[in-house]
Protein backbone atom coordinates (compact mmCIF):
# COMPACT_ATOMS: atom_id res chain seq x y z
CA UNK A 1 0.00 0.00 0.00
CA UNK A 2 2.83 2.34 -0.51
CA UNK A 3 3.97 2.54 2.65
CA UNK A 4 6.35 5.60 3.28
CA UNK A 5 7.79 4.15 7.04
CA UNK A 6 11.30 2.92 7.12
CA UNK A 7 9.95 0.00 8.79
CA UNK A 8 7.51 -0.87 6.59
CA UNK A 9 5.74 -4.16 7.56
CA UNK A 10 6.03 -7.22 5.37
CA UNK A 11 2.16 -7.24 4.42
CA UNK A 12 -0.64 -5.18 3.50
CA UNK A 13 -3.02 -7.18 5.15
CA UNK A 14 -3.03 -10.56 6.90
CA UNK A 15 -6.35 -12.87 7.57
CA UNK A 16 -7.08 -14.64 10.05
CA UNK A 17 -9.09 -18.08 8.81
CA UNK A 18 -9.70 -20.10 5.05
CA UNK A 19 -13.21 -20.93 5.65
CA UNK A 20 -16.21 -18.88 4.18
CA UNK A 21 -15.30 -15.61 4.95
CA UNK A 22 -11.97 -15.66 4.57
CA UNK A 23 -11.29 -17.26 1.27
CA UNK A 24 -13.80 -14.22 0.02
CA UNK A 25 -11.54 -11.90 1.90
CA UNK A 26 -8.73 -13.40 -0.02
CA UNK A 27 -10.53 -13.17 -3.22
CA UNK A 28 -11.14 -9.64 -3.09
CA UNK A 29 -7.74 -8.68 -1.17
CA UNK A 30 -6.12 -10.85 -4.75
CA UNK A 31 -8.04 -8.40 -6.93
CA UNK A 32 -6.63 -5.34 -5.41
CA UNK A 33 -3.45 -6.53 -6.25
CA UNK A 34 -2.72 -6.32 -2.14
CA UNK A 35 0.53 -8.12 -0.55
CA UNK A 36 -1.12 -10.57 2.04
CA UNK A 37 -1.26 -13.80 3.38
CA UNK A 38 -4.37 -15.80 5.27
CA UNK A 39 -3.54 -17.76 8.20
CA UNK A 40 -5.55 -21.49 8.47
CA UNK A 41 -5.16 -23.37 11.57
CA UNK A 42 -6.95 -26.25 9.54
CA UNK A 43 -4.79 -28.54 7.17
CA UNK A 44 -6.56 -27.15 4.63
CA UNK A 45 -9.48 -24.66 3.53
CA UNK A 46 -13.16 -24.54 3.92
CA UNK A 47 -13.23 -23.52 8.07
CA UNK A 48 -16.73 -25.00 9.64
CA UNK A 49 -16.87 -27.33 6.61
CA UNK A 50 -12.84 -29.13 7.12
CA UNK A 51 -13.40 -29.36 10.90
CA UNK A 52 -16.63 -30.68 11.95
CA UNK A 53 -16.68 -34.26 10.18
CA UNK A 54 -19.63 -35.80 12.38
CA UNK A 55 -22.16 -37.64 10.75
CA UNK A 56 -25.31 -35.92 8.96
CA UNK A 57 -23.26 -32.78 9.44
CA UNK A 58 -24.90 -30.26 6.55
CA UNK A 59 -26.07 -26.63 6.28
CA UNK A 60 -29.87 -25.42 6.60
CA UNK A 61 -29.54 -22.79 3.78
CA UNK A 62 -30.94 -23.51 0.40
CA UNK A 63 -27.73 -25.04 -1.17
CA UNK A 64 -28.55 -22.49 -4.17
CA UNK A 65 -28.60 -19.69 -1.94
CA UNK A 66 -25.50 -20.52 0.23
CA UNK A 67 -22.66 -20.08 -2.52
CA UNK A 68 -20.79 -16.95 -3.43
CA UNK A 69 -22.81 -14.91 -5.58
CA UNK A 70 -19.33 -12.54 -6.88
CA UNK A 71 -18.63 -14.75 -9.89
CA UNK A 72 -21.33 -15.72 -12.36
CA UNK A 73 -19.14 -18.14 -14.13
CA UNK A 74 -18.81 -20.34 -10.66
CA UNK A 75 -22.78 -20.01 -10.53
CA UNK A 76 -22.92 -21.49 -13.57
CA UNK A 77 -20.13 -24.60 -13.33
CA UNK A 78 -21.20 -25.85 -10.00
CA UNK A 79 -23.77 -28.15 -9.70
CA UNK A 80 -25.05 -29.10 -5.56
CA UNK A 81 -26.81 -32.03 -5.51
CA UNK A 82 -28.89 -31.72 -2.17
CA UNK A 83 -31.68 -28.69 -1.64
CA UNK A 84 -29.61 -28.79 1.69
CA UNK A 85 -25.91 -29.58 0.92
CA UNK A 86 -24.21 -32.22 3.10
CA UNK A 87 -20.60 -31.23 4.30
CA UNK A 88 -18.21 -33.46 1.80
CA UNK A 89 -19.88 -31.61 -1.23
CA UNK A 90 -20.02 -28.00 0.77
CA UNK A 91 -15.91 -28.84 1.64
CA UNK A 92 -15.36 -29.82 -1.54
CA UNK A 93 -17.00 -26.49 -3.21
CA UNK A 94 -14.90 -24.79 -0.90
CA UNK A 95 -11.82 -26.32 -2.06
CA UNK A 96 -12.96 -25.73 -5.72
CA UNK A 97 -13.40 -21.68 -5.27
CA UNK A 98 -9.97 -21.62 -3.93
CA UNK A 99 -8.52 -23.61 -6.91
CA UNK A 100 -10.84 -21.61 -9.45
CA UNK A 101 -9.36 -18.49 -8.12
CA UNK A 102 -5.67 -19.54 -7.70
CA UNK A 103 -5.90 -18.34 -3.88
CA UNK A 104 -3.82 -21.25 -2.10
CA UNK A 105 -0.85 -19.52 -2.68
CA UNK A 106 -1.77 -16.90 -0.44
CA UNK A 107 -2.60 -19.74 2.63
CA UNK A 108 -0.98 -20.80 5.38
CA UNK A 109 -1.96 -24.28 6.73
CA UNK A 110 -2.05 -25.87 9.87
CA UNK A 111 -0.67 -22.25 11.57
CA UNK A 112 -2.10 -20.69 14.45
CA UNK A 113 -2.11 -16.93 15.04
CA UNK A 114 -1.53 -16.83 18.49
CA UNK A 115 -0.99 -13.07 19.41
CA UNK A 116 -1.21 -9.67 17.76
CA UNK A 117 0.65 -6.26 19.17
CA UNK A 118 0.16 -3.29 17.72
CA UNK A 119 3.15 -1.30 17.27
CA UNK A 120 2.94 2.68 17.52
CA UNK A 121 5.26 4.15 15.48
CA UNK A 122 4.95 2.61 12.16
CA UNK A 123 1.11 1.98 12.34
CA UNK A 124 1.05 -1.93 11.81
CA UNK A 125 0.96 -5.33 13.70
CA UNK A 126 3.23 -7.48 15.20
CA UNK A 127 2.02 -11.15 14.36
CA UNK A 128 2.88 -13.79 16.04
CA UNK A 129 2.53 -17.65 14.95
CA UNK A 130 2.24 -20.66 16.27
CA UNK A 131 5.28 -22.54 14.41
CA UNK A 132 7.87 -19.62 16.42
CA UNK A 133 7.47 -16.84 13.25
CA UNK A 134 6.83 -13.40 14.05
CA UNK A 135 5.54 -11.39 10.95
CA UNK A 136 4.42 -7.97 10.55
CA UNK A 137 1.42 -6.50 8.36
CA UNK A 138 -0.77 -3.22 8.08
CA UNK A 139 -4.16 -4.27 8.30
CA UNK A 140 -5.69 -7.32 10.37
CA UNK A 141 -8.59 -8.93 9.04
CA UNK A 142 -10.18 -11.41 11.22
CA UNK A 143 -12.27 -14.24 9.61
CA UNK A 144 -12.19 -17.09 12.61
CA UNK A 145 -15.79 -18.21 12.18
CA UNK A 146 -18.80 -17.60 14.46
CA UNK A 147 -18.95 -21.32 15.99
CA UNK A 148 -15.26 -22.51 16.01
CA UNK A 149 -14.29 -22.59 19.10
CA UNK A 150 -15.44 -25.99 21.02
CA UNK A 151 -16.47 -26.53 24.44
CA UNK A 152 -15.96 -29.82 25.82
CA UNK A 153 -18.10 -30.43 28.90
CA UNK A 154 -16.68 -30.15 32.54
CA UNK A 155 -17.46 -33.07 33.72
CA UNK A 156 -14.85 -35.28 35.92
CA UNK A 157 -13.29 -37.79 34.68
CA UNK A 158 -13.31 -36.72 30.84
CA UNK A 159 -9.59 -38.43 30.33
CA UNK A 160 -10.29 -41.46 32.08
CA UNK A 161 -12.34 -43.20 28.92
CA UNK A 162 -10.90 -45.87 27.69
CA UNK A 163 -13.33 -46.03 24.77
CA UNK A 164 -12.98 -43.53 21.78
CA UNK A 165 -14.33 -40.01 22.96
CA UNK A 166 -14.82 -36.46 20.83
CA UNK A 167 -16.56 -33.47 20.29
CA UNK A 168 -18.01 -33.62 17.21
CA UNK A 169 -15.96 -30.49 16.01
CA UNK A 170 -12.71 -32.41 16.05
CA UNK A 171 -14.90 -35.66 14.79
CA UNK A 172 -11.49 -38.11 13.30
CA UNK A 173 -11.18 -37.43 10.10
CA UNK A 174 -10.32 -41.21 8.99
CA UNK A 175 -14.37 -41.69 10.41
CA UNK A 176 -15.75 -43.92 12.86
CA UNK A 177 -17.40 -47.08 12.74
CA UNK A 178 -20.17 -46.73 14.73
CA UNK A 179 -21.61 -50.14 13.58
CA UNK A 180 -23.42 -52.03 16.57
CA UNK A 181 -21.24 -49.79 18.56
CA UNK A 182 -22.94 -48.61 22.21
CA UNK A 183 -22.83 -45.03 21.61
CA UNK A 184 -23.75 -42.01 24.01
CA UNK A 185 -24.33 -38.55 22.65
CA UNK A 186 -24.29 -35.83 25.12
CA UNK A 187 -25.77 -33.14 24.11
CA UNK A 188 -28.87 -32.31 22.01
CA UNK A 189 -28.44 -28.83 19.99
CA UNK A 190 -28.34 -28.45 16.60
CA UNK A 191 -24.92 -30.63 16.04
CA UNK A 192 -26.44 -33.31 18.72
CA UNK A 193 -29.86 -33.46 16.90
CA UNK A 194 -27.83 -33.85 13.44
CA UNK A 195 -25.78 -36.51 14.47
CA UNK A 196 -28.22 -38.68 16.50
CA UNK A 197 -30.69 -38.77 13.55
CA UNK A 198 -27.48 -40.00 11.36
CA UNK A 199 -26.31 -42.70 13.62
CA UNK A 200 -29.34 -44.21 15.06
CA UNK A 201 -29.88 -46.59 12.73
CA UNK A 202 -26.37 -48.59 12.70
CA UNK A 203 -25.48 -48.46 16.33
CA UNK A 204 -25.82 -51.32 18.53
CA UNK A 205 -27.46 -48.66 21.22
CA UNK A 206 -27.70 -45.24 21.23
CA UNK A 207 -27.94 -43.09 24.90
CA UNK A 208 -28.69 -39.41 24.63
CA UNK A 209 -27.80 -37.47 27.45
CA UNK A 210 -29.87 -34.01 27.41
CA UNK A 211 -29.76 -30.89 29.33
CA UNK A 212 -31.85 -29.03 27.93
CA UNK A 213 -34.61 -29.98 24.80
CA UNK A 214 -34.89 -27.48 21.57
CA UNK A 215 -37.85 -26.94 19.27
CA UNK A 216 -36.96 -29.07 16.09
CA UNK A 217 -38.25 -28.83 12.88
CA UNK A 218 -38.24 -30.96 9.73
CA UNK A 219 -35.50 -29.90 6.92
CA UNK A 220 -37.09 -31.87 4.19
CA UNK A 221 -34.30 -32.62 2.05
CA UNK A 222 -34.35 -34.20 -1.42
CA UNK A 223 -31.60 -34.66 -3.89
CA UNK A 224 -31.62 -31.73 -6.56
CA UNK A 225 -32.16 -32.97 -10.32
CA UNK A 226 -29.76 -32.11 -13.12
CA UNK A 227 -33.43 -30.26 -14.69
CA UNK A 228 -34.14 -28.40 -11.17
CA UNK A 229 -30.01 -27.66 -11.24
CA UNK A 230 -30.30 -26.28 -14.54
CA UNK A 231 -33.39 -24.15 -14.01
CA UNK A 232 -31.78 -22.68 -10.60
CA UNK A 233 -28.88 -21.56 -12.80
CA UNK A 234 -31.55 -19.31 -14.42
CA UNK A 235 -32.74 -17.61 -11.36
CA UNK A 236 -29.49 -17.02 -9.58
CA UNK A 237 -30.51 -13.05 -9.59
CA UNK A 238 -33.66 -13.48 -8.28
CA UNK A 239 -32.61 -15.98 -5.76
CA UNK A 240 -30.24 -13.26 -4.41
CA UNK A 241 -32.52 -10.82 -4.60
CA UNK A 242 -34.89 -12.30 -2.66
CA UNK A 243 -32.28 -13.04 0.14
CA UNK A 244 -31.23 -9.29 -0.51
CA UNK A 245 -34.65 -8.26 0.73
CA UNK A 246 -35.42 -10.52 4.02
CA UNK A 247 -34.11 -9.45 7.39
CA UNK A 248 -32.60 -12.88 7.66
CA UNK A 249 -30.41 -13.40 4.34
CA UNK A 250 -33.02 -16.61 3.53
CA UNK A 251 -35.09 -16.99 0.80
CA UNK A 252 -37.95 -17.01 3.60
CA UNK A 253 -39.82 -13.68 4.67
CA UNK A 254 -42.81 -13.28 7.29
CA UNK A 255 -45.96 -13.94 6.31
CA UNK A 256 -47.26 -9.91 6.27
CA UNK A 257 -50.41 -10.93 8.45
CA UNK A 258 -50.60 -11.67 11.55
CA UNK A 259 -51.87 -14.60 13.90
CA UNK A 260 -55.16 -13.21 14.69
CA UNK A 261 -56.11 -12.39 10.98
CA UNK A 262 -56.51 -15.50 10.41
CA UNK A 263 -59.21 -18.40 11.52
CA UNK A 264 -58.28 -21.27 13.45
CA UNK A 265 -58.71 -23.40 10.65
CA UNK A 266 -56.49 -21.62 8.25
CA UNK A 267 -54.38 -21.11 10.37
CA UNK A 268 -53.71 -24.81 11.31
CA UNK A 269 -53.66 -25.31 7.35
CA UNK A 270 -51.02 -22.68 6.81
CA UNK A 271 -48.22 -24.30 9.58
CA UNK A 272 -48.85 -27.59 8.34
CA UNK A 273 -47.79 -26.45 5.05
CA UNK A 274 -44.76 -24.75 6.30
CA UNK A 275 -44.46 -27.80 8.65
CA UNK A 276 -44.21 -30.04 5.23
CA UNK A 277 -42.55 -27.23 3.54
CA UNK A 278 -38.51 -27.69 3.79
CA UNK A 279 -35.66 -25.23 5.46
CA UNK A 280 -36.26 -22.79 7.79
CA UNK A 281 -40.02 -21.55 6.27
CA UNK A 282 -41.31 -22.81 9.92
CA UNK A 283 -39.28 -20.55 11.62
CA UNK A 284 -38.37 -17.52 9.06
CA UNK A 285 -41.77 -17.98 7.24
CA UNK A 286 -44.37 -17.40 9.62
CA UNK A 287 -46.86 -14.95 10.39
CA UNK A 288 -44.83 -11.75 11.49
CA UNK A 289 -45.83 -11.54 14.97
CA UNK A 290 -44.93 -15.19 15.83
CA UNK A 291 -41.56 -14.20 16.84
CA UNK A 292 -42.11 -10.69 18.45
CA UNK A 293 -45.89 -11.40 20.53
CA UNK A 294 -45.66 -14.24 23.24
CA UNK A 295 -49.27 -14.37 22.51
CA UNK A 296 -48.77 -15.73 19.23
CA UNK A 297 -45.79 -17.30 19.38
CA UNK A 298 -47.48 -19.30 22.31
CA UNK A 299 -50.13 -20.69 20.31
CA UNK A 300 -47.20 -21.64 17.25
CA UNK A 301 -45.11 -23.56 20.02
CA UNK A 302 -48.85 -25.28 20.93
CA UNK A 303 -48.53 -26.44 17.09
CA UNK A 304 -45.11 -27.89 17.20
CA UNK A 305 -45.72 -29.48 20.61
CA UNK A 306 -48.78 -31.35 18.84
CA UNK A 307 -46.45 -32.32 15.95
CA UNK A 308 -43.75 -34.03 18.45
CA UNK A 309 -46.05 -35.95 20.32
CA UNK A 310 -47.57 -37.34 17.20
CA UNK A 311 -44.12 -38.22 15.89
CA UNK A 312 -43.00 -39.70 19.19
CA UNK A 313 -44.63 -42.47 20.38
CA UNK A 314 -44.29 -43.12 23.96
CA UNK A 315 -45.85 -39.90 26.11
CA UNK A 316 -43.10 -39.80 28.64
CA UNK A 317 -40.27 -39.56 26.25
CA UNK A 318 -41.71 -37.03 24.30
CA UNK A 319 -42.32 -34.91 27.14
CA UNK A 320 -38.75 -34.71 27.80
CA UNK A 321 -38.22 -33.78 24.61
CA UNK A 322 -40.78 -30.74 24.59
CA UNK A 323 -39.12 -27.38 25.95
CA UNK A 324 -40.74 -25.77 28.94
CA UNK A 325 -38.14 -22.76 29.33
CA UNK A 326 -38.69 -21.12 25.57
CA UNK A 327 -41.29 -20.87 23.12
CA UNK A 328 -40.33 -22.30 19.30
CA UNK A 329 -37.90 -20.17 17.48
CA UNK A 330 -36.97 -17.93 20.07
CA UNK A 331 -34.37 -20.19 19.99
CA UNK A 332 -31.93 -21.10 16.55
CA UNK A 333 -34.19 -23.87 15.26
CA UNK A 334 -32.38 -27.42 14.73
CA UNK A 335 -33.71 -28.56 11.73
CA UNK A 336 -33.81 -32.51 11.77
CA UNK A 337 -34.57 -35.25 9.51
CA UNK A 338 -36.61 -38.09 11.46
CA UNK A 339 -34.70 -36.99 14.54
CA UNK A 340 -38.19 -37.96 16.84
CA UNK A 341 -38.71 -40.77 15.37
CA UNK A 342 -34.88 -42.29 16.11
CA UNK A 343 -36.62 -42.72 20.07
CA UNK A 344 -38.93 -44.70 18.86
CA UNK A 345 -36.48 -46.82 18.26
CA UNK A 346 -35.67 -50.08 20.90
CA UNK A 347 -31.74 -49.39 20.62
CA UNK A 348 -31.85 -45.24 21.56
CA UNK A 349 -32.64 -43.95 25.13
CA UNK A 350 -33.00 -40.53 26.18
CA UNK A 351 -32.01 -39.79 29.97
CA UNK A 352 -32.72 -36.41 30.91
CA UNK A 353 -29.64 -35.10 32.84
CA UNK A 354 -31.48 -31.95 34.61
CA UNK A 355 -33.25 -35.07 36.40
CA UNK A 356 -30.13 -37.56 37.19
CA UNK A 357 -27.41 -34.87 36.43
CA UNK A 358 -23.52 -36.47 34.64
CA UNK A 359 -21.60 -36.74 38.22
CA UNK A 360 -17.94 -38.34 36.06
CA UNK A 361 -16.96 -39.94 32.61
CA UNK A 362 -15.57 -43.47 34.41
CA UNK A 363 -13.13 -45.55 32.20
CA UNK A 364 -16.18 -47.73 31.24
CA UNK A 365 -18.67 -44.84 30.62
CA UNK A 366 -20.57 -42.44 32.07
CA UNK A 367 -22.05 -42.24 36.17
CA UNK A 368 -25.45 -40.27 36.42
CA UNK A 369 -26.93 -40.02 39.66
CA UNK A 370 -28.86 -43.18 39.63
CA UNK A 371 -26.90 -45.08 36.92
CA UNK A 372 -23.73 -46.37 35.56
CA UNK A 373 -23.68 -46.69 31.84
CA UNK A 374 -21.05 -48.42 29.28
CA UNK A 375 -20.16 -47.71 26.35
CA UNK A 376 -17.43 -47.36 23.66
CA UNK A 377 -17.79 -44.29 22.27
CA UNK A 378 -18.53 -41.09 23.73
CA UNK A 379 -19.84 -37.92 21.91
CA UNK A 380 -19.61 -34.24 23.16
CA UNK A 381 -22.22 -32.37 21.55
CA UNK A 382 -21.79 -29.13 23.76
CA UNK A 383 -21.58 -26.74 21.73
CA UNK A 384 -19.18 -23.43 21.27
CA UNK A 385 -18.28 -20.37 22.89
CA UNK A 386 -19.82 -18.78 20.03
CA UNK A 387 -18.23 -15.70 18.51
CA UNK A 388 -15.92 -14.26 20.75
CA UNK A 389 -14.53 -16.89 21.86
CA UNK A 390 -12.17 -17.24 18.88
CA UNK A 391 -10.67 -14.09 19.79
CA UNK A 392 -10.40 -14.44 22.85
CA UNK A 393 -7.48 -17.57 21.95
CA UNK A 394 -5.30 -15.22 20.57
CA UNK A 395 -3.61 -12.57 22.63
CA UNK A 396 -4.46 -8.86 20.82
CA UNK A 397 -3.03 -5.96 22.23
CA UNK A 398 -3.86 -2.63 20.78
CA UNK A 399 -2.92 0.93 21.88
CA UNK A 400 -1.58 1.73 25.09
CA UNK A 401 -0.76 -2.16 25.72
CA UNK A 402 -4.82 -2.87 25.97
CA UNK A 403 -5.86 -6.48 25.48
CA UNK A 404 -8.69 -7.19 23.55
CA UNK A 405 -10.17 -9.90 26.18
CA UNK A 406 -9.72 -7.42 28.73
CA UNK A 407 -12.16 -4.70 27.01
CA UNK A 408 -14.63 -7.38 26.16
CA UNK A 409 -14.76 -9.10 29.70
CA UNK A 410 -17.82 -7.50 30.09
CA UNK A 411 -19.71 -8.40 26.45
CA UNK A 412 -18.10 -7.24 23.31
CA UNK A 413 -17.78 -3.53 22.38
CA UNK A 414 -17.37 -2.51 18.57
CA UNK A 415 -18.43 -0.07 15.74
CA UNK A 416 -21.45 -2.26 13.62
CA UNK A 417 -19.35 -5.44 14.64
CA UNK A 418 -16.51 -4.74 12.34
CA UNK A 419 -14.27 -2.50 14.36
CA UNK A 420 -13.04 -1.52 17.48
CA UNK A 421 -11.65 1.65 19.48
CA UNK A 422 -8.39 1.24 20.13
CA UNK A 423 -7.36 -1.40 17.77
CA UNK A 424 -6.87 0.26 14.35
CA UNK A 425 -6.54 -1.28 11.01
CA UNK A 426 -8.41 -4.57 13.11
CA UNK A 427 -11.02 -5.26 11.24
CA UNK A 428 -13.84 -8.10 12.37
CA UNK A 429 -15.39 -9.37 9.19
CA UNK A 430 -18.10 -11.41 11.67
CA UNK A 431 -17.10 -10.06 14.79
CA UNK A 432 -19.91 -9.99 17.64
CA UNK A 433 -22.66 -7.46 16.90
CA UNK A 434 -22.39 -7.64 13.09
CA UNK A 435 -25.22 -8.34 10.74
CA UNK A 436 -23.65 -11.71 9.43
CA UNK A 437 -23.62 -13.14 12.42
CA UNK A 438 -27.51 -13.54 12.82
CA UNK A 439 -28.20 -14.17 9.16
CA UNK A 440 -27.55 -16.58 6.34
CA UNK A 441 -24.00 -16.81 6.57
CA UNK A 442 -22.60 -16.05 3.34
CA UNK A 443 -24.75 -13.75 2.12
CA UNK A 444 -23.82 -11.65 5.39
CA UNK A 445 -20.46 -11.96 5.00
CA UNK A 446 -20.21 -11.54 1.59
CA UNK A 447 -21.36 -7.93 2.34
CA UNK A 448 -18.62 -7.83 5.35
CA UNK A 449 -16.10 -8.36 2.79
CA UNK A 450 -17.00 -6.28 0.96
CA UNK A 451 -17.69 -3.03 3.00
CA UNK A 452 -14.13 -3.95 3.91
CA UNK A 453 -12.82 -4.18 0.96
CA UNK A 454 -14.44 -0.41 0.19
CA UNK A 455 -12.56 1.22 3.08
CA UNK A 456 -9.26 -0.66 2.49
CA UNK A 457 -10.03 1.28 -1.30
CA UNK A 458 -10.54 4.65 0.74
CA UNK A 459 -7.60 4.39 2.83
CA UNK A 460 -4.97 3.42 0.12
CA UNK A 461 -7.15 6.26 -2.45
CA UNK A 462 -6.31 9.12 0.35
CA UNK A 463 -2.91 8.10 1.33
CA UNK A 464 -3.84 6.72 4.79
CA UNK A 465 -1.76 4.60 6.95
CA UNK A 466 -4.30 3.90 9.74
CA UNK A 467 -8.09 3.82 10.76
CA UNK A 468 -9.66 3.42 13.74
CA UNK A 469 -13.31 3.77 14.81
CA UNK A 470 -14.26 6.76 17.83
CA UNK A 471 -15.07 5.91 20.68
CA UNK A 472 -18.76 7.58 20.52
CA UNK A 473 -19.81 5.00 17.71
CA UNK A 474 -19.14 2.20 19.97
CA UNK A 475 -21.60 3.68 22.39
CA UNK A 476 -24.16 4.24 20.01
CA UNK A 477 -24.29 0.64 18.27
CA UNK A 478 -23.95 -1.12 21.41
CA UNK A 479 -26.79 0.87 22.55
CA UNK A 480 -28.69 0.36 18.80
CA UNK A 481 -27.73 -3.44 19.11
CA UNK A 482 -29.30 -3.77 22.78
CA UNK A 483 -32.49 -2.10 21.47
CA UNK A 484 -33.15 -3.99 18.41
CA UNK A 485 -32.60 -7.51 20.83
CA UNK A 486 -35.75 -6.17 23.17
CA UNK A 487 -38.17 -6.16 19.77
CA UNK A 488 -37.74 -9.73 19.39
CA UNK A 489 -38.52 -12.68 21.52
CA UNK A 490 -34.97 -14.59 21.25
CA UNK A 491 -33.20 -11.49 22.81
CA UNK A 492 -34.53 -12.81 25.76
CA UNK A 493 -33.56 -16.19 25.79
CA UNK A 494 -30.16 -17.81 26.99
CA UNK A 495 -28.84 -19.15 23.80
CA UNK A 496 -25.22 -18.35 21.80
CA UNK A 497 -27.09 -15.42 20.34
CA UNK A 498 -26.73 -14.26 23.91
CA UNK A 499 -23.10 -15.41 24.49
CA UNK A 500 -24.21 -18.17 26.85
CA UNK A 501 -22.93 -21.91 27.08
CA UNK A 502 -23.03 -23.37 30.66
CA UNK A 503 -19.41 -24.93 29.90
CA UNK A 504 -17.85 -21.33 29.29
CA UNK A 505 -17.74 -19.13 32.96
CA UNK A 506 -18.98 -15.53 32.46
CA UNK A 507 -18.59 -12.77 34.72
CA UNK A 508 -21.46 -11.29 33.50
CA UNK A 509 -25.34 -12.20 32.63
CA UNK A 510 -25.40 -13.17 29.04
CA UNK A 511 -25.28 -10.24 26.76
CA UNK A 512 -26.37 -10.11 23.44
CA UNK A 513 -23.47 -10.68 21.05
CA UNK A 514 -25.17 -10.80 17.44
CA UNK A 515 -27.34 -7.88 15.73
CA UNK A 516 -31.01 -8.04 16.02
CA UNK A 517 -32.05 -5.42 13.58
CA UNK A 518 -31.66 -8.08 10.29
CA UNK A 519 -29.62 -7.53 7.26
CA UNK A 520 -31.63 -5.05 5.43
CA UNK A 521 -31.26 -2.57 8.51
CA UNK A 522 -27.46 -3.66 8.97
CA UNK A 523 -26.94 -2.81 5.37
CA UNK A 524 -28.41 0.64 5.53
CA UNK A 525 -26.12 1.28 8.95
CA UNK A 526 -22.93 0.26 7.25
CA UNK A 527 -24.16 1.62 3.76
CA UNK A 528 -24.55 4.77 5.07
CA UNK A 529 -21.19 4.92 6.86
CA UNK A 530 -19.63 4.75 4.03
CA UNK A 531 -21.25 6.70 1.81
CA UNK A 532 -20.89 9.43 3.67
CA UNK A 533 -17.29 8.94 4.04
CA UNK A 534 -16.67 7.58 7.28
CA UNK A 535 -17.73 9.99 9.81
CA UNK A 536 -17.28 7.32 12.37
CA UNK A 537 -13.75 6.53 11.92
CA UNK A 538 -10.62 8.21 12.61
CA UNK A 539 -7.73 8.02 9.82
CA UNK A 540 -3.91 9.40 9.84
Amino acid sequence: MNDQVSNAPEYDALVIGAGVCGIYMAYRLAEMGMHFTVIERGSDAGGTWHWNRYPGCRFDSESETYGYSFSKELLQEWNWKERFSPREDTEEYFHHVVEKFGLRKYMQFSLMVTGAAWKEDGDFWVVTLSDGRTVTTRFILTAVGLLSCPTPPRYKGLDSFEGLSFHTYYHPREGVDYKGKRVAVIGTGSTGVQMISAIAGEVGSLTVFQRRPNWCAPLNNAPLTPEEMADIKTRYDEVFLQCRNTPSGFKHDADPRKLIDVSAAEREKFWEDLYAGSGFGIWLGNFKDVLVDEDANAEMTKFIEKKIRQRVKDPAVADKLIPRDHGFGTRRVPMETGYYEAYNQPNVRLVDISETPIETITPKGVRTSEEDFEFDIIVYATGFDAITGSFDKIDITGTGGQKLRTKWSQGPVTAYGLAVHGFPNFITLAGPQSGSAATNFPRGIEEAVEWATDLLKFVRKNGYQRVEAAPEIEREWGAHVEHMATKILFGRQQSWFTGYNSNVDRDYAPKIIVYAGGAIRYREKVGAEAETGYPSFNFA
